[in-house]
C-alpha cells in the first residue's frame, strides 16, 4: 500500500482508508462480526486510516471499533483514528449543529469511551455551526488537542474560504468532503486550497454510493434505505440514467483487467498526493476491490478514457436533496 500524510505535520497512513459509516445500518443491516471482519481486512491490506463519527448508528460504529480493540489487544496501534461531532437534535427532535466547546468535548468524551481509547488521532467538526466563526470552531477543536484528547483537528463539508479562516486560528490537518467521479465540485477550489495549505483532503463516498462499482445497489433495495430513497441520484428517472451511464466505467474497468471500484479510487489518487479516499462497505470482497485502486498506475491515456465515459457533469440529479443539503457549505 502506498503511503500519504494526514496533513503537513501528520502521520503517514495508507493512501486508501476506511469509512466506518458502514458499521452502522446506513446501507443495510450489519453486525459486529461483519465489522470486525472489515477491520481484520484493513490490517491485512495495509489500510491504517479509520474514519468514524458519533452519529454513525448513534454510536454503533464506534462501539464496533471498541469491541474489536477489546478482542484484539494491541490493534489500536495499527490505526490512525478519526471521529467527528457536531450533528445533534434540538428539543423538538429537529437536526441541528453545535460547535460549542462544551458540546464538542462532551461528544468526544463519549466517542473515546465507546472506542475504549484515550485519544483520537483526528477530531472533526462534522458540520459548520453558523453561530460560531470558523476561527472560533478551530479554537474549540484546538483546545481538545491541548488537553490530549485529540492529536489533530479537521473540518467536514466546508468551503475553501472557511478552511482558510480556520487555518489562521489553529492548524487544520484534514478536510473531509464527498469527492468522486460522480461528485467533482471539490475540483473548483477545495482540492487546490488543501494542497496550498498542506491539508489532507479526505474523500468520502469515493465510489458514488455504489454507482461507481461493478455491483450498484439494485433499484429494488433503494426503498429500504432511507437516505438513498430520498437522494435525487437514486430516484427515478435519474437512477436509471445513472446506471446506464456508469456502465461505461464498468466496461472500461473490465477491459483494463480491474474493477470499477478500483478504477474509481485510483482516479481519486491522481488528483493530488494529499487526497485520501475512504471507501465504506460491509463486504470484505468489495473492500479489497476498492483497495486495489492503490496498486493501479493510471496513464494520461487512461485518465482520458475515464473522462470520455464519465465526463464532468454526467450525473443526473443533485448529490443531496434539499433536506440533505442542510449543513454542507455550497461554494460554487
Amino acid at each position: 500500500m502506498q503511503r500519504r500524510k494526514l496533513g503537513a505535520s501528520g502521520p503517514e497512513i495508507g493512501a486508501i482508508g476506511y469509512g466506518a459509516m458502514s458499521f452502522s445500518d446506513m446501507y443495510g443491516p450489519t453486525d459486529e462480526a461483519e465489522s470486525h471482519a472489515i477491520l481484520d481486512a484493513c490490517r491485512d491490506l495495509g489500510v491504517t486510516h479509520l474514519d468514524t463519527a458519533n452519529v454513525y448508528g448513534m454510536g454503533k460504529s464506534e462501539n464496533a471499533i471498541g469491541s474489536y480493540f477489546r478482542a484484539n489487544p494491541g490493534a489500536r496501534e495499527a490505526f490512525v483514528i478519526a471521529t467527528k461531532a457536531t450533528i445533534t437534535r434540538d428539543a423538538e427532535g429537529n437536526r441541528t449543529f453545535d460547535n460549542s466547546a462544551e458540546h464538542l468535548e462532551a461528544e468526544l468524551d463519549g466517542s473515546l469511551r465507546r472506542m475504549g481509547i484515550d485519544c483520537v488521532d483526528l477530531f472533526y467538526a462534522h458540520r459548520r455551526d453558523p453561530r460560531f466563526t470558523p476561527e472560533e470552531t478551530a479554537e474549540h477543536l484546538g483546545r481538545l488537542v491541548e488537553k490530549g484528547k485529540a492529536r489533530a483537528i479537521g473540518l467536514s463539508e466546508v468551503a475553501p474560504s472557511t478552511l482558510r479562516r480556520a487555518m489562521a486560528a489553529y492548524p487544520v490537518a484534514a478536510v473531509q468532503s464527498e469527492y468522486s467521479l460522480s461528485t467533482r465540485f471539490p475540483d473548483l477550489g477545495l482540492v487546490q486550497t488543501c494542497a496550498e495549505l498542506g491539508v489532507a483532503l479526505v474523500a468520502f463516498s469515493p465510489v458514488g454510493r455504489s454507482l461507481l462499482t461493478d455491483n450498484p445497489i439494485p433499484p429494488a433495495r433503494i426503498p429500504d434505505l432511507p437516505f438513498l430513497a430520498g437522494n435525487p441520484r437514486f430516484m427515478e428517472p435519474n437512477l436509471s440514467e445513472n446506471l446506464r451511464i456508469t456502465q461505461g466505467l464498468r466496461d472500461l474497468a473490465a477491459e483494463m483487467g480491474t474493477s470499477a471500484a478500483a478504477l474509481a479510487n485510483a482516479w481519486l489518487l491522481t488528483r493530488g498526493d494529499h487526497v485520501i479516499p475512504i471507501p465504506g462497505t460491509r463486504s470484505v470482497a468489495h473492500f479489497k476491490e476498492c483497495v486495489d485502486g492503490a496498486a493501479l498506475t493510471l496513464t494520461d491515456s487512461d485518465l482520458a478514457r475515464i473522462d470520455a465515459v464519465l465526463p464532468v457533469g454526467w450525473a443526473h440529479g443533485d448529490r443531496y436533496s434539499e433536506e440533505q443539503w442542510i449543513g454542507p457549505e455550497r461554494y460554487c
